[in-house]
C-alpha cells in the first residue's frame, strides 16, 4: 500500500511532453543471419573502426562476437557509445524514459520502496548504470523531491556508471546545469561532481568497482543488452564459437564464421543440459551481476534490471540500430548501435544464493502492478490540452501493449534476502522472558512491481 500511498501523493503535473512516435528498438525481432555470409552494406568510405578492425584480424585471426562487440561499442577512440550521442529523435533509437515521465516516476517510487522495506537506512546511494541523456535518473529525482517528507533525513546521493564523456556531458548539464566540474586528472575514480537541481550530490564513475560501498539502489535499464556477448552454434563435433573474420572475396567486408576447433569460451560458458542449438552468453554481465550481489548481501539494497530480454529460451538475437532501423550489425563498424536479449537465466545462475532474485516480469506486468494506469488518470484529468492528452495516451500504450514494449521488455531484481524475512519479534517485555517465537515467513508487505498492489 505504501506504493500506491506514494502515487497518490505526487503531483499531476507533466513534465515533459512525449515524444513524436519513433522506432523503438524492442519491438522488432531481428532478421535472422548466416553465419557464413558477409554484411551485405558497402562500408562507409574511410571507415577508421572497420580498418582498425581488419588488421587485428589480420595479426590474431578471427575474433570473437564479444571482442568485436567491444571495440566498436567503447573503443576508447572510435567507439560508438564513446562518440555519438545515440538517442532521441536525432539517434538511433528511444529509450522508456524518453517515451513518457510516467516510466521514471514509477521507478522513482520503486526506489523509495525498497529502501524503506531495508528499514529506512540513514545513507541510501542511488547508482544508475548507462544512464542514456539522464531522462530516468531526472524523474526518479523529481520524485524524491515531491516525496522529500518520506525520505525524512536520509542522506541521499546519486551514483552514474558511464562510460561516455560525451554522454556524460548531456547527463551533467541535464541534471546539475552548470553544477558540475570535471575532475583535474582522468585516472581519478570519480571523474566528474556536482550538486543536482534537486540539491543532491552527484557523481560521475566508469565502472562499478569505483563506486563507494554502502546502501544502494541500483538500476540497469537498457544497460545489459549493450554488453559484449560470445555467439556458440552446435555442430555434429559439439559446441564452436561464432566468431568474425574478413570475407576473403570481399576484403572491404565482415562476415560471420563458425570457427572449426573449441575455443576456451566454447568450453566453458556453455552449461551440460544445454538444450538449444544456439547460445549467447555474455560473460561481463555475469560478473557484473556477482559484483552487485555482493555488494547487495554485505551492504544492503536492492538492483533493478529492465531490458529486452528472456528467461533462457531464445537463440540468435545479436542485432543491430541505426536511424531507427534494424542495421546488419558487421555493416559500417562503430556507426550503429549493437545489441542482444538479456539472458535472465543466466543472471540468475551468476546471482547463486546470496541474493533473491525475482523475475523476469513483463514490463506491461511490472508497471501495472507499480499502478500505471492511476498515474495516466492523475496526468489526464490535471492536462486540459487534447495534444498532450493523446500524447500520454499514446506514451502509455507504447510502454505496455505486449505488441510494442509491453511484452518484449522484462524486469528482474536482486535483494539482500532479508527484505523478504520478517523482523524477529521481541524475545523478551518488560524485563519478563517471553517463549521463543519461531522464524516467520515471507514479509507480508509484497516487492513492488512484482505482485499485484491492492487499491483499495
Amino acid at each position: 500500500m505504501r506504493t500506491v500511498r506514494a502515487l497518490q501523493r505526487l503531483r499531476g503535473v507533466l513534465v515533459r511532453p512525449c515524444p513524436p512516435p519513433l522506432f523503438v528498438r524492442s519491438w522488432s525481432v531481428a532478421q535472422s543471419q548466416s553465419f557464413s555470409s558477409s554484411s551485405a552494406e558497402k562500408p562507409m568510405p574511410g571507415n577508421s573502426m572497420l580498418r582498425h578492425l581488419t588488421s587485428k584480424i589480420k595479426a590474431t585471426g578471427p575474433i570473437s562476437v564479444a571482442e568485436y562487440m567491444r571495440e566498436v561499442l567503447t573503443n576508447p577512440v572510435m567507439g560508438y557509445y564513446v562518440q555519438n550521442d545515440m538517442l532521441g529523435p536525432d539517434g538511433d533509437f528511444i529509450t522508456s524514459p524518453e517515451i513518457s515521465q510516467i516510466f521514471g516516476e514509477l521507478l522513482g517510487i520503486w526506489c523509495l520502496s525498497e529502501w524503506m522495506g531495508a528499514g529506512k537506512p540513514s545513507r541510501f546511494q542511488l547508482v544508475e548504470f548507462g544512464p542514456g541523456r539522464g531522462s530516468l535518473a531526472n524523474d526518479i529525482l523529481r520524485v524524491f523531491s515531491q516525496l522529500r517528507g518520506a525520505l525524512g533525513g536520509a542522506a541521499v546521493s546519486v551514483h552514474l556508471v558511464e562510460v561516455s564523456p560525451k554522454l556524460s556531458q548531456v547527463q551533467a548539464q541535464f541534471l546539475t546545469g552548470d553544477q558540475s566540474q570535471v575532475s583535474a586528472s582522468e585516472d581519478e575514480p570519480v571523474y566528474r561532481q556536482g550538486t543536482t537541481t534537486t540539491g543532491l550530490p552527484i557523481s560521475w564513475y566508469r565502472n562499478l568497482d569505483d563506486v563507494p560501498r554502502g546502501f544502494s539502489i541500483y538500476l540497469a535499464h537498457e544497460f545489459f543488452d549493450a554488453l559484449p556477448i560470445h555467439k556458440f552454434q552446435g555442430t555434429e563435433k559439439g559446441w564452436r564459437e561464432v566468431m568474425v573474420d574478413i570475407d576473403p572475396d570481399e576484403p572491404g567486408k565482415l562476415r560471420l564464421v563458425i570457427v572449426p576447433a573449441p575455443t576456451l569460451a566454447s568450453t566453458q560458458l556453455i552449461q551440460a543440459d544445454e538444450k538449444r542449438r544456439h547460445v549467447e552468453v555474455c560473460p561481463e554481465g555475469g560478473v557484473i551481476v556477482q559484483r552487485l550481489a555482493n555488494r547487495i548481501t554485505e551492504d544492503g539494497g536492492a538492483a533493478l534490471i529492465a531490458d529486452y530480454g528472456h528467461d533462457g529460451t531464445k537463440m540468435d538475437t545479436f542485432r543491430g540500430f541505426k536511424g531507427h532501423k534494424l542495421h546488419d550489425v558487421l555493416a559500417s563498424p562503430g556507426s550503429a548501435d549493437l545489441t542482444a536479449d538479456v539472458d535472465y537465466s543466466y543472471l540468475r545462475r551468476m546471482a547463486g544464493a546470496t541474493v533473491a532474485c525475482m523475475g523476469p516480469v513483463s514490463q506491461k506486468d511490472f508497471l501495472k502492478n507499480m499502478g500505471i494506469d492511476t498515474r495516466l488518470q492523475v496526468l489526464l484529468r490535471n492536462c486540459a490540452d487534447p495534444s498532450t492528452r493523446a500524447q500520454l495516451i499514446q506514451g502509455y500504450d507504447m510502454l505496455t501493449n505486449p505488441l510494442k514494449m509491453g511484452e518484449r521488455f522484462q524486469f528482474f531484481t536482486m535483494l539482500n534476502h532479508s527484505r523478504l524475512t520478517r523482523p524477529e519479534p521481541e524475545q523478551s517485555k518488560g524485563g519478563k522472558k517471553m517463549a521463543p517465537v519461531p522464524k516467520k515467513g515471507p514479509a507480508p508487505l509484497p516487492v513492488a512491481g512484482f505482485s499485484e498492489l491492492g487499491l483499495s
